[in-house]
C-alpha cells in the first residue's frame, strides 16, 4: 500500500469516525432530553384530556384559553413562530428561540384542556427541532451541522409522543423536501429516537399501538383497499384545503389575533353544544381507538372532525393536524370501507395510515408507520393503500414549506411548493408567487435542497445524488 493510499484512509478514518462520535453524543444527549420532555409533555396532554372528559364544563373556558395563549405569544415576542420555522431552521440551519418551547408545551395543553381540536405533533415537531437546535449550538456545530441536530430533536421528540422510532426518524429525513433524503440526519435520528422512545414509555407515555387482523391478500380485496385508498387522498386534499380556506376567511374578516381565537374558541363551544358530545373535541384518541378497536363511526365523523381542527387551529389555538388527521382517516375508512365490502375496523387503520400520507407526502414514512403502529399485520395493503393516497392527495399537504421535487404521476421533476400560493408554471419555467414570477434560472443549473432555489435541469450528479 503506497503512502498516498494510507494518507487517504488516514484521512477517511478521521472524517468518518469523527462524524459518527460527533453524532452518537449528539444522538444520545438529544434522545435522553426529547425522552424526559415527551415524557412529560405526553403525560399532561393525557391528563388534561382526562381532566376534561370528567368535567365538561372546561369547553366554556376555551375562548378565555385562546387568549391567553394569542397573549403570551405576543407577550414572548414568537407569534406566527410554529412547525414551518422549524423545518427552514433544518434547511438552512438558522438559530432558533428558546422560549419556543415553553410557549407551544403550555399552548397545546390548554388547548387540550379546554377542548380545541388539535394533535400534538405540532408541538413535537417545534419542541424537537428547538431542543436540538440549542444542544446543536452548545457543542458549537456550524450552521451544516446545526441542521441536523435540529433534524435529530425533530425525530426524537416525535418518537417519544408517538412511540414509533423508525418511523420518526425516517419522516424527519424525508418530509422538507420530497423526493429526497437527508441521508446524513437518519444515523443520529435513529439513535435519537429509539433512546426517546424508551425513556418516555419508562415515563408512563404510551405508544401508538393497535391490534388489528387483516385479511388474506387477494386480488378483489386489494381493488377495494386500492378504491379506498385513493378516497383517502381526495379527503386529505380536501382537509388541506379546510385549513387553508379557514385561514383566509380569519386573515379577511378577523385580523386581531385576540378577535380570532376569541370568536374561534366560541364558535368551537357553539358547535360542540349542536353535537351533544365532545368526540370532536381534543385529539379524539378514543373515536380513533372504537373505530379501529371495534369497527364503529358515524359517517359524519370524518367530515365535523375536519371542520372543528380547522376553526380551531387556523384561530390561533396550538397542537398540530396529524392525530386529527389518524381521526378523519380511521373514521373515514370504518364507514366506507365496510362500503366497499372492507372489515371495518382493517379499513380504519387503512384511512389512518393512507390519510397520514396523503397530507404529508410521505409515502415510506406513512408505510413505516403502518408496520410500527399495527404489527406488520397486512402490510402489502398498506403499502398499496399509502402509495394511492399519496398520489390522489394532489400536491396539498400541511406544511407550506415543503416542497415537492418530482412529478406524483410523471417522470419529471415539478418542483411544487406546498403553500398553495407557489406553483410551477410548466410553460415559461418560472413560479408564480403571490403576483410575482420568480425566475428559476437556466436549464443547466440544479436543484440545492439547502438554500430551496429551483431550476430547471435537475442534475443529480451535481447535487451529490
Amino acid at each position: 500500500m503506497t503512502d498516498q493510499n494510507l494518507e487517504k484512509g488516514r484521512r477517511w478514518a478521521k472524517d468518518y469516525l469523527g462524524y459518527f462520535v460527533k453524532w452518537i453524543i449528539l444522538s444520545l444527549v438529544t434522545g435522553a432530553v426529547c425522552g424526559v420532555t415527551g415524557g412529560a409533555f405526553a403525560r399532561c396532554v393525557s391528563a388534561a384530556t382526562q381532566l376534561r372528559s370528567v368535567n365538561g364544563w372546561l369547553i366554556f373556558f376555551l375562548p378565555a384559553a385562546g387568549l391567553l395563549i394569542v397573549f403570551m405569544y405576543q407577550k414572548l415576542k414568537i407569534s406566527g413562530v410554529g412547525t414551518n420555522a422549524v423545518f427552514d431552521s433544518a434547511v438552512e440551519g438558522d438559530s432558533l428561540k428558546f422560549r419556543l418551547i415553553p410557549a407551544i408545551f403550555i399552548g397545546t395543553v390548554l388547548t387540550h384542556l379546554f377542548g380545541g381540536s388539535a394533535g400534538r405533533e405540532g408541538a413535537a415537531l417545534q419542541i424537537g427541532g428547538d431542543i436540538g437546535n440549542h444542544i446543536g449550538q452548545m457543542f458549537r456545530f456550524d450552521d451544516e451541522d446545526k441542521k441536523i441536530a435540529t433534524m435529530t430533536g425533530m425525530a426524537a421528540f416525535f418518537a417519544a409522543l408517538f412511540g414509533t422510532p423508525v418511523t420518526a426518524a425516517v419522516f424527519v429525513a424525508t418530509v422538507i423536501s420530497v423526493g429526497m433524503v437527508k441521508h446524513a440526519a437518519l444515523v443520529p435520528g435513529m439513535i435519537a429516537s429509539i433512546l426517546a422512545s424508551e425513556v418516555a414509555v419508562w415515563m408512563g407515555a404510551a405508544p401508538v399501538r393497535f391490534q388489528i387482523e387483516a385479511p388474506d391478500v387477494s386480488p378483489l380485496m386489494m381493488g377495494k383497499v386500492m378504491i379506498l385508498a385513493a378516497l383517502c387522498g381526495l379527503v386529505s386534499a380536501v382537509f388541506v384545503m379546510a385549513l387553508h380556506y379557514t385561514k383566509g376567511f380569519y386573515d379577511r374578516f378577523l385580523k386581531n389575533p385576540y378577535l380570532r381565537v376569541l370568536a374561534g374558541g366560541a364558535v368551537i363551544v357553539c358547535l360542540t353544544l349542536l353535537a351533544g358530545s365532545q368526540d370532536y373535541n381534543g385529539a379524539g384518541v378514543d373515536v380513533i381507538a372504537r373505530a379501529i378497536g371495534q369497527g364503529q363511526a358515524r359517517p359524519w365523523d370524518f367530515a365535523v372532525k375536519i371542520l372543528f381542527t380547522a376553526i380551531t387551529l387556523e384561530a390561533g389555538f396550538k397542537g398540530g393536524e396529524i392525530v386529527p388527521t389518524f381521526y378523519i382517516g380511521a373514521t373515514f375508512g370504518c364507514v366506507f370501507g365496510q362500503l366497499l365490502g372492507i372489515p371495518a375496523g382493517f379499513a380504519a387503520a387503512v384511512g389512518f395510515a393512507a390519510m397520514f400520507a396523503g397530507v404529508t407526502n410521505t409515502m415510506i414514512t406513512s408505510i413505516l408507520l403502518a408496520a410500527e403502529v399495527f404489527g406488520g399485520a397486512g402490510l402489502p395493503y398498506f403499502g398499496m393503500a399509502c402509495m394511492l393516497s399519496f398520489v390522489f392527495s394532489g400536491y396539498n399537504g400541511l406544511f407550506s414549506s415543503q416542497v415537492i421535487i418530482f412529478s406524483k404521476l410523471r417522470a419529471r421533476r415539478v418542483m411544487k411548493k406546498v403553500d398553495h400560493r407557489v406553483d410551477l408554471d410548466k410553460e415559461s419555467g418560472s413560479v408564480t408567487a403571490a403576483g410575482q414570477e420568480l425566475k428559476t434560472g437556466k436549464k443547466e443549473d440544479a436543484y440545492d435542497p439547502d438554500t430551496r432555489k429551483a431550476e430547471d435541469g435537475y442534475d443529480p450528479k451535481r447535487s451529490g445524488l
